[in-house]
Formats: C-alpha cells, structure tokens, sequence
C-alpha cells in the first residue's frame, strides 16, 4: 500500500507547474519534470519535460528546451522543442528555433533561424537531425 502512496506522490510532482514571479529574476539552470511558466526574468537555461510558457513580462537571456513552448514575452536564446512552438503576438524572440511545429501570432518578432522536422530530440540531437536533413535535402537538388 505504501508503493501506491509513492507513486501518487510522483505523478503529483511531476504535474505539478513551476511559476517564477513578475518580480523574480534567477541567474543559472531551471531544470523540471513538470511545467514552467516564467513571469519574470531568467538568465539561463530552461529544461522542462513537459510545456514552457513564457508570459508578456518574461525575459528570457538563455537557451529553452522543452516538449511544448508557448512564447508571449522576451527571448534571446535557442528554442528546442519536440512538439509545438507558439509566438503569441507579443513575442520578441532574437534567436534559432528547432520544433516540430511552429504557430505564430500575427504581431510575432522573429529574427534567427527555424528548422522544422518530423522527428526531434529535445536534446543535443536535434542538431543533428536537423543537419543530417540538410544535407539530404542538398543532395535531392543535386540529383535532379
């Protein structure tokens, strides 16, 4: 029966969100299981294993990483995520973007570059997904 405590403690937590205030400015790494909603200002990085949302007053200076990603507010960073990326009209972002789908807000700012595949790794992989579609995308030209 104890077992059963324990996994219901785990889901708890790893369903839990993580707010980081208006007011609040974090210096470093943000690493969490479950989902991150940043208000305020952050100068690092941002892993999640579940969905990032980054409000109209955020400031970002770093990188995100994360299965979902809903931007309204500041980013100066690479984006990496393995589902949807949203730029909500408010959106500043000066950066790359790796996603698997991208939706964006008429009103959105964007300067850097996007790649869009079908399958993605949040993780350093993504780089080389991304590279290795290049590079077979160059040689279809080639061909022809």
């Amino acid at each position: 029966m104890f077992k059963n405590e324990e996994k219901k403690a785990v889901t708890e937590m790893v369903n839990s969100s993580n707010v980081i205030a208006k007011e609040t400015k974090i210096t470093g790494e943000i690493v969490a299981q479950g989902n991150i909603r940043i208000e305020g200002t952050v100068e690092g990085t941002l892993k999640s294993e579940k969905k990032v949302v980054i409000g109209e007053s955020a400031r970002i200076i770093g990188n995100i990483s994360a299965v979902e990603v809903e931007i309204s507010g500041y980013i100066e960073g690479e984006i990496k995520c393995s589902e949807a990326l949203y730029l909500k009209r408010s959106a500043v972002i000066k950066g790359d973007m790796v996603t698997k789908k991208l939706v964006v807000e008429n009103g959105a700012v964007f300067n850097g570059k996007c790649h869009m595949t079908e399958v993605i790794s949040v993780d350093s992989e993504a780089k080389q997904t991304v590279n290795n579609n290049h590079e077979q995308s160059k040689e279809k030209l080639l061909v022809k």
